[in-house]
């Protein structure tokens, strides 16, 4: 059940590192409660999981599943760069999420 919490609190990682973007500074409403919300969430939600997560595992995890995340995002909704070294890159990360679920106790 942990790993599933923590995948949720990656996607929510996702929502409010794009969500910034849309807040403007903290300037519009709507997107600036919907921003603070998934942070909140996503933070409560890692904190949950590293009760039986290890703390590095739990982390590296989760900012793992934000920056992938939220560089995919960009690339397919923000129009951002999909250059080869980018996506490469992009996989590197996912192999480390990968080989930290793999190597958990």
């Amino acid at each position: 059940m942990s790993w599933l919490i923590l995948v949720i609190a990656g996607l929510l990682e996702v929502v409010w590192a794009v969500g910034l973007k849309y807040t403007h500074g903290f300037t519009r409403l709507t997107p600036s409660i919907i921003t603070v919300v998934a942070m909140v969430t996503s933070v409560a939600l890692l904190s949950w999981t590293m009760k039986t997560l290890p703390v590095g595992t739990a982390y590296a995890i989760w900012t793992g599943i934000g920056a992938v995340g939220a560089a995919v995002t960009g690339i397919i909704l923000l129009g951002e760069s999909a250059s080869p070294a980018r996506i490469v890159s992009l996989l590197l990360i996912v192999c480390g999420i990968i080989g930290l679920k793999l190597s958990a106790h």
